[in-house]
């Protein structure tokens, strides 16, 4: 059974920090479907349009007709464990730190044959598990075989932690407190075990409202941050960049109107200084420090989540500027993503549809709350997702993009 998670001790200054290292990461091309799927949260495997065979590992053709019409469609993981084992041993840099580590043979209920990391909490074999798709600190998708049935803290497991980035214990940095996603993301990540909280604010002369609630909260340090300063983000990272295990950048300027409808560019300007530039300034300053911190252990420097909107997919032009601004900020996040990577700290980029906030009022429900948001953003965290969709309208918009971008363009425009 899973022993709950300790708090880690205090670092010990004096010893040398451990470089990050990482596990195999080479892929083929075709391979990294299973990737894309697993960075949603979802374990898909190859299925064959002509004769139906579910197929493992990936292949450009089906192993039993040699048909080349093959789709990529999730699947449930039940499956029996047929045989597992423990290496004491390894000669590749990233397991050796990590040994003893066990794996496994399972069977899925669908026919096929998968080699997967096992939890603590599975019994010996034979016995039933189910089989998720995880993303490792290389980015690459690898497969968990866990227990039939949830067990007690069943989250702390030593293998699984690797998978994820779970909250427990971490010290997080949330940029902006102000907002109503802001507090309840603040609220959400304390109630997940959160070890330290810094809470950024700007304009530090007015109490804004919340205030006193977030003050309340015994894990809750706030700080004084603008993004839009590069000065106070730097004097920011210099006192806690090499602290923070988790930043969560929840800055956002948010307008609406498009090109026509708004004379001058000031609007636009001062939405790009923080949903741009501000993410900018950010992985500039901290960006540098997390990186260094990827292989420290259970405290080690882990993620950083970006909250970005599915307006940054397709331009909606009701929102134009600010949809702009988004999508700058996507891409932008995928740099830092490709920069961070090989220290093994996770970029989460979120894309909800409209929030429930002052910005959205004249859109019809359906709507974000803050509340769920925030759901959202823990509950990828604890699973290790890279890309999170939060919302119906997120979601069907995201299948419409994926079907046919230009007449998602098209009805957007309309």
């Amino acid at each position: 059974m899973t022993q709950p998670l300790i708090r880690p001790k205090r670092k010990n200054p004096v010893l040398r920090t451990r470089l990050p290292t990482l596990p195999p990461g080479t892929r083929s091309r075709v391979a990294l479907g299973l990737t894309a799927a697993a960075a949603e949260g979802r374990f898909a495997l190859q299925v064959c349009r002509d004769c139906g065979a579910v197929q493992y590992p990936p292949r450009e053709a089906c192993q039993a007709c040699l048909s080349v019409r093959l789709d990529w469609r999730a699947q449930d993981g039940a499956g029996a464990l047929l045989a597992d084992t423990v290496l004491h041993h390894s000669n590749d840099l990233f397991f050796r730190e990590r040994l003893p580590w066990r794996l496994g043979l399972v069977r899925l209920d669908v026919g096929a044959a998968v080699v997967a990391h096992l939890h603590g909490d599975v019994p010996p074999a034979p016995a039933r598990v189910r089989i998720t798709a995880r993303l490792d600190r290389a980015g690459q998708a690898v497969l968990v075989a866990l227990p039939e049935k949830e067990t007690p803290h069943m989250a702390d497991d030593r293998q699984l932690r690797e998978f994820t980035c779970d909250p427990k214990f971490r010290k997080i940095l949330v940029t902006d407190g102000k907002t109503a996603v802001g507090q309840a993301l603040v609220t959400a990540l304390a109630a997940a075990g959160a070890d330290l909280i810094w809470v950024g604010h700007t304009e530090p002369w007015k109490k804004f409202a919340g205030f006193d609630e977030l003050a309340a909260l015994p894990q809750v340090t706030l700080l004084p941050l603008d993004v839009t300063d590069s000065k106070s983000v730097r004097e920011i990272a210099a006192e806690i960049g090499g602290k923070v295990d988790i930043l969560v950048n929840t800055a956002e300027y948010h307008r609406t109107f498009g090109i026509g409808n708004r004379p001058g560019v000031e609007t636009a300007r001062a939405e790009m200084d923080v949903n741009y530039f501000g993410l900018l300034r950010l992985a500039q300053e901290f960006g540098p420090a997390m990186r260094s911190r990827g292989g420290d252990g259970q405290s080690s420097a882990v993620a950083w989540v970006n909250l970005l909107s599915i307006y940054a997919l397709a331009n909606f032009p009701l929102h134009g500027t600010f949809s702009a601004s988004k999508a700058a900020a996507h891409s932008l996040a995928q740099c830092l993503r490709a920069e961070l990577r090989p220290a093994g700290v996770r970029v989460v980029n979120v894309f909800p549809g409209p929030i429930d906030d002052e910005w959205n009022q004249l859109l019809l429900p359906p709507k974000v709350a803050p509340e769920a948001l925030a759901r959202a953003i823990v509950q990828a965290l604890r699973d290790g997702i890279e890309d999170v969709y939060p919302g119906d309208v997120a979601q069907e918009w995201l299948e419409r993009w994926r079907e046919n971008p230009k007449a998602l363009e098209r009805e957007l425009s309309a």
